[in-house]
């Protein structure tokens, strides 16, 4: 098969559902070939909340392309993430949305073919390659940070560049030089074509940029790889190039190129995101932000801050409280490949099945008062007797974020090297709105001002 016909191929669909077959579920369908696609994409947030109120926690809907069923609360999640009978295909969920995007990504691969992959590429996240990274994100954000002294940035547009320069090292382990800027369009062009609402690549679409931007992408991996796989480079893309299955035979060019161009998305806009929303709201929780500095203060100065990381509690309680309260992937797609029952409903196979993260989130039995940002909430004692699915910003299950933990160190690093430097400070209203889909983003870009710290 051909390198074009690979990267048009779809994974095998189930039927097509017969009409009517979710009509027993309570919901609407909303506007005739769009559906709720402009409504959900306003504000997804109200959207789900509004649904649940009228239908349940269970209802039916079109957007995005595609009619499903949505499922809300901890139970949902445990049901459809955990997965304990194979019912739900995450290939098949996410392939509407990113099949033409991120083919063969790790998120669109299920069962034995995603756990043989993903036992081949951890390799990459074992603790001697982590603290290698964590080595070169330390260097990459203190020489960053220290440009920002007294400036009023748009948060979200630098710690983006920043993002991806870390990127460069980490995941490429090159610098990217003039070819950034042009990466760096290529991923924000793929991931808004996720959620056009044109779903076919047709000339002057967003869903053209998107598929371009893929083949330009795709080239740039496989071009680099030949020298991959015989060096000895430490960042991500070289052990993805060295390293075989079980077999011992090694990934192939165009799966290795799969890989990274979804990994490198998932890094750069989720990492993104979520710096972006911390950080907004340790503007707005002053008090927080100075104890988050004090934790840093109280490290130990004749050690290096890498081999600190784990005593930074609060920071780690902070971020998983900004995850709480906008996670940067806001909903999980599945489709049955069984028919199933939920809250009292029978579900046909072939069904289209979201999980509204957002919406768990912010369901006030499991977070009391859950728009007041409290980090106290993932203290061991506050969260004994929690549903374990009531928090999932990473997923869950098999499909468990693969670089959940790159994550959290990245983010104690950053947010370690902020508090120490300086009081981050914003006018009112800056970020008040944010576009959720499809990773949040503010709107504003959420202007800063980074006041510097007196020295002693």
């Amino acid at each position: 098969m051909s390198h074009a016909m690979l990267q048009n191929a779809r994974p095998h669909w189930l039927p097509r559902q017969r009409k009517g077959a979710l009509d027993h579920i309570p919901g609407n369908y909303g506007l005739p070939l769009v559906g709720n696609t402009f409504k959900l994409l306003a504000d997804p947030i109200a959207f789900s909340a509004n649904m649940a109120a009228r239908y349940g926690p269970v209802y039916r809907n079109r957007a995005l392309g595609g009619t499903g069923v949505n499922l809300l609360g901890p139970d949902a999640n445990e049901l459809v993430l955990f997965d304990r009978d194979k019912i739900f295909s995450s290939e098949q969920g996410w392939g509407p949305v990113l099949n033409l995007l991120f083919p063969r990504g790790l998120m669109l691969m299920d069962f034995d073919k995603h756990r043989a992959d993903r036992k081949t590429l951890s390799v990459a996240f074992k603790p001697e390659p982590m603290r290698h990274y964590a080595t070169e994100l330390d260097a990459g954000i203190e020489a960053a940070i220290g440009g920002w002294a007294g400036q009023t940035l748009r948060f979200y547009d630098v710690v983006k560049k920043l993002t991806l320069d870390l990127a460069a090292t980490s995941f490429l382990g090159v610098p990217l030089g003039t070819e950034a800027d042009r990466i760096n369009q290529a991923f924000v062009d793929e991931v808004q074509a996720s959620v056009s609402p044109i779903r076919k690549p047709w000339p002057g679409t967003q869903m053209r940029k998107g598929v371009k931007a893929r083949a330009y992408l795709v080239n740039f991996f496989e071009r680099e790889i030949p020298a991959r796989r015989t060096g000895d480079g430490q960042d991500f893309f070289s052990q993805f190039c060295r390293a075989t299955n079980d077999d011992g035979a090694p990934l192939s060019a165009l799966a290795i190129a799969d890989h990274m161009n979804f990994l490198m998305m998932a890094a750069h806009d989720t990492i993104t995101s979520s710096a972006t929303s911390l950080v907004m709201l340790l503007v707005r929780n002053p008090e927080w932000q100075e104890r988050l500095r004090e934790e840093v203060a109280a490290l130990d100065t004749t050690l290096p801050l890498t081999e600190q990381l784990d005593r930074l509690i609060l920071t780690e309680y902070a971020f998983k409280e900004s995850l709480r309260m906008m996670p940067p992937v806001p909903s999980i797609p599945r489709r049955a490949l069984k028919d199933f029952s939920f809250g009292g409903y029978d579900i046909p196979a072939g069904t289209s099945v979201g999980t509204a993260i957002t919406y768990t989130h912010r369901m006030a039995e499991y977070w009391p008062d859950p728009e007041r940002f409290d980090p106290l909430r993932f203290t061991p004692e506050a969260s004994k007797g929690r549903h374990r699915f009531a928090w999932v910003p990473f997923g869950g299950g098999a499909h468990m974020c693969i670089g959940l933990h790159f994550a959290t160190m990245q983010m104690r690093l950053l947010i370690a090297h902020l508090l120490t430097r300086y009081r981050i400070e914003a006018a009112a209203g800056s970020g008040d709105a944010w576009q959720v889909f499809p990773i949040p983003r503010p709107k504003d870009g959420l202007p800063v001002t980074f006041v510097p710290l007196a020295t002693p």
